[in-house]
């Protein structure tokens, strides 16, 4: 976390702060709502280790794939992960590291 402390030092996070319009305000908040569900955040973990199909995602996390699917196309809306056709299946994927990262980060925060 110190290397995090770093980076907004030095004003940079009042530059931030300040930078910052509504609407990224909004965009910025419809991105955090996206962590606020556990079956998403259990989804996203289980895609850490890489590409899966609906099936697979239901086995791992014992759910119905209805469930799951819905979860699926909101965090594909929120660009949060990327879906590629294989057939007839769906073949899921975290969209960037980005994702690791801010799940890494909220994961540090709740263990300080």
């Amino acid at each position: 976390m110190g290397k995090d402390r770093e980076f907004f030092d030095g004003g940079k996070l009042h530059s931030l702060i300040n930078d910052i319009d509504e609407e990224e305000l909004n965009e910025l908040a419809e991105l955090f709502k996206m962590f606020g569900d556990s079956t998403r955040i259990k989804i996203l973990y289980d895609l850490f280790g890489g590409e899966k199909n609906v099936s697979e995602i239901c086995r791992d996390l014992e759910m119905s794939q209805s469930a799951i699917s819905h979860q699926l196309k909101i965090l594909r809306a929120a660009k949060l992960i990327r879906s590629k056709r294989d057939g007839k299946s769906m073949i899921y994927s975290l969209a960037d590291d980005h994702v690791k990262t801010i799940i890494a980060m909220g994961k540090d925060h709740i263990e300080e």
